[in-house]
């Protein structure tokens, strides 16, 4: 079964963020996805924009391309601060991280 039918989420556009204050500066994400996940100065992980730019903005968002779904929740999986959530776009619930049911 593949990540997209597990969450019921095929076809929806999804979007991830990282509360840097649980960030751990482990940077698992960034190993996993290093195309939506970059380590910054600070030592913690921020989600970048499709053109490739980091944001740095609290609460910034960024589309999860359907390519690399399987990497992005793979780095929710594995990260020990718990910090990265998946959403949908459309309703604003999230389906990958801390507060998925």
């Amino acid at each position: 079964m593949t990540v997209q039918h597990e969450a019921g989420v095929q076809g929806e556009a999804l979007e991830v963020w990282i509360d840097q204050d649980l960030c751990t500066g482990d940077g698992i994400c960034a190993q996993y996805a290093p195309e939506v996940f970059e380590l910054d100065i600070d030592g913690l992980a921020y989600v970048k924009s499709p053109e490739d730019e980091l944001l740095q903005a609290p609460g910034a968002t960024t589309p999860v391309p359907l390519t690399l779904l399987t990497d992005v929740v793979d780095s929710v999986k594995e990260c020990p601060g718990e910090c990265i959530h998946v959403r949908r776009v459309s309703d604003s619930v999230e389906v990958y991280g801390p507060g998925a049911e």
